[in-house]
């Protein structure tokens, strides 16, 4: 099974490169930011309880994600491998994934981390702001906000994969044909 994790600030293109990835190696896309999304149109409680943190530019409680990873992967049971996209984002929670896989008899393969400046990350999610209409993508201190979280809390989670010999890191500038063909031949070699 192969299971990936692609990792990267807010706006390094995870969302692009993921479609990608689910078509050429036939994955099961698991998007915390999906799922969450989909709470929030719903109106569900874990929605409106997570939108409330997501227009602060704040991350959801652990739990929460956990729940909705747990719950994907056993809708998913013959699935050829899965690409945790916004999950994990601390060492917590991988150690809780990897413990959740190898009950599964399976693990991740890779970290695949898309490297970007921030100054081309908010340039990206300001973009796409106007396009999307995501109040979290059109304003810049929350947009500064969820790059710092992700500089503080979740890029130290690559630490973790390199102990485990399973971090590449991947420039993610250039065309978005050029990113996918650095992160194919990654997955290649595995």
């Amino acid at each position: 099974m192969l299971n990936l994790v692609l990792f990267g600030p807010p706006g390094a293109g995870k969302g692009t490169q993921s479609n990608l990835l689910i078509d050429k190696y036939n994955l099961v896309h698991l998007s915390t930011g999906d799922i969450l999304r989909g709470e929030i149109a719903e109106g569900t409680e874990l929605g409106l309880e997570a939108k409330a943190l997501m227009d602060r530019g704040d991350l959801v409680p652990d739990e929460v994600v956990i729940g909705m990873i747990s719950s994907k992967l056993d809708n998913n049971p013959n699935a050829n491998g899965f690409i945790f996209d916004g999950f994990p984002r601390t060492s917590e929670q991988a150690t809780t994934l990897d413990n959740m896989l190898s009950e599964k008899g399976t693990s991740i393969a890779a970290m695949l981390s898309l490297q970007v400046e921030d100054e081309e990350l908010i340039r990206r999610l300001l973009s796409r702001g106007k396009d999307s209409g995501r109040a979290d993508d059109q304003d810049e201190n929350i947009i500064a906000n969820r790059i710092n979280e992700y500089n503080n809390k979740t890029a130290p989670l690559k630490e973790y994969y390199s102990a485990q010999n399973k971090l590449s890191e991947i420039e993610g500038d250039g065309t978005v044909e050029d990113i996918a063909e650095k992160l194919n031949d990654v997955i290649d070699t595995l």
